[in-house]
């Protein structure tokens, strides 16, 4: 075995976690945008679904993996204003229930650009459906934010209903 690695024979395989990656639960993952040297750690995760929630596309290189991975990818970040630092909307965390909550999507992982505010939005909205505290959530939330928290995120979380997600039949296990 070798630090950061493991090794196959001669070769040794360096694995590098996307930024702000996270296990959220069993099959759900969070991180912000990968770079090429993240493809062979996300590889190991065999995604079949990310919902991507920046307002902008992935770049060209996420895009590639997408498609060698065949992983569906779901863009829910487009915004009418198109301004990024939008808060997100109700619609959009239901629309990525819709998906998260979906057992067929997993494994899955949620995405956006730095992997701070919108996924961590959903994170939190998520924990608030799974009937954590809010200073649980709100500890979670400002780990991946670090300095950069927003307050109107928290907020988002603290005042979101719960009783408009749509629970499926068959729910994920963690729910």
């Amino acid at each position: 075995m070798q630090a950061g690695g493991f090794s196959m024979g001669r070769t040794a395989y360096q694995h590098y976690i996307p930024p702000n990656f996270g296990y959220v639960e069993n099959d759900l993952y969070r991180c912000g945008q990968p770079n090429e040297l993240n493809f062979p750690f996300m590889e190991k995760l065999g995604l079949r679904c990310i919902v991507w929630l920046a307002p902008e596309e992935p770049n060209q290189n996420v895009m590639n993996f997408v498609d060698d991975q065949e992983i569906q990818l779901h863009h829910l970040g487009v915004l009418e204003s198109g301004n990024a630092s939008d808060p997100i909307t109700e619609d959009m965390i239901l629309e990525a229930f819709n998906l998260i909550l979906d057992k067929r999507n997993h494994p899955m992982a949620i995405m956006c650009n730095i992997g701070r505010h919108r996924t961590g939005t959903v994170v939190g909205c998520l924990r608030k459906l799974q009937r954590w505290n809010l200073a649980s959530i709100f500890e979670e939330y400002r780990r991946f934010a670090g300095p950069k928290v927003r307050l109107l995120n928290e907020q988002f979380i603290e005042l979101f209903d719960t009783d408009l997600v749509r629970i499926p039949v068959d729910p994920p296990e963690w729910l």
